[in-house]
């Protein structure tokens, strides 16, 4: 896919330098189609990492998309530069009164505290109600599936007694819903997180489609209102040495951290991590830009209701 992003965003560079479409602003106004409107949320520390990420996972369809990226206001970011946000992002106040053809909210690392003491709740909030009748499909990653979940329908978090950290076999439970059309029977992911949201809340749910699950990381996938609204309880858009990466961070920072989950050959850290969801993570983003946003979108964003 050709993804249509600001000339100077410091991710164009890498994704053009693995061979990944990135079309700029001028090429883009000289091709006669609409670009779909992909608005991100990005709640993540490091944003610069999760912009690649998901720029990346959104890189393998023929469809032009052109990405917003957001920030909260409520909530002052330490490590990612100022001069980053202020000259890439944009605020809930300055979009409010525009309409997208599909939205995603990031995971975000503050899921040891009740949902109400995130500094960044009430806007968060405000942002999934405008979505409600401004975006025509929502993707809710990790810690914003799990808010989804509680904002929506009631589900709250519950703590883990151990950190689900590492990459985990989830099984399709739903094949005939375009969401998970050409996943295997049997298909990985990396989960990293203190929390989850309670299985059998999720299956008592009515309003709930299970799409697949783990039987040690619990519901992955879920959906709502044919599609206008997915839950992704872990990330699939994680790069390769992600979970790496925050492993040694936790080491150097003397804090209990287990070597992850299936992640290391041998489970010896010193190894090169085994990338086993790359395909899987491309799949579901194409399949949600298809079937959910593109399939589903007006023309005239205007329309969405």
């Amino acid at each position: 896919m050709p993804i249509k992003t600001q000339n100077d965003l410091p991710a164009k560079e890498i994704l053009e330098n693995e061979n990944i479409f990135v079309m700029d602003e001028f090429r883009a106004v000289h091709q006669d189609m609409r670009p779909l409107q992909v608005l991100i949320l990005n709640n993540m520390p490091v944003k610069q990492d999760t912009e690649l990420q998901l720029l990346r996972a959104l890189s393998n369809t023929p469809l032009q998309v052109d990405v917003t990226f957001m920030n909260t206001k409520t909530h002052v970011s330490l490590n990612t530069p100022a001069s980053h946000l202020n000259k890439f992002y944009t605020t809930f106040d300055e979009i409010r009164d525009r309409k997208f053809d599909g939205l995603i909210v990031t995971g975000a690392p503050v899921e040891d505290i009740t949902f109400e003491e995130v500094d960044y709740w009430e806007e968060t909030c405000q942002i999934l109600d405008w979505a409600e009748t401004h975006v025509t499909s929502t993707l809710h990653i990790c810690w914003a599936a799990q808010a989804g979940f509680y904002h929506y329908y009631g589900i709250n978090k519950r703590q883990l007694s151990q950190k689900l950290f590492g990459v985990y076999a989830h099984k399709v439970s739903n094949r005939k819903v375009p969401l998970v059309r050409g996943f295997d029977d049997i298909f990985m992911a990396p989960h990293s997180r203190h929390t989850e949201t309670p299985s059998e809340a999720i299956h008592a749910c009515k309003d709930l489609t299970i799409l697949a699950e783990s039987e040690k990381a619990g519901v992955f996938l879920a959906m709502a209102e044919e599609g206008k609204k997915i839950f992704v309880a872990g990330h699939p858009e994680y790069d390769r040495y992600t979970l790496n990466n925050e492993y040694h961070r936790d080491l150097d920072k003397g804090l209990p951290i287990q070597i992850p989950y299936n992640y290391y050959p041998d489970d010896d850290p010193e190894q090169r991590p085994l990338l086993q969801w790359r395909s899987h993570c491309n799949n579901l983003y194409s399949n949600w830009l298809n079937y959910y946003v593109y399939q589903t979108t007006p023309y005239d964003l205007t329309d969405i209701r």
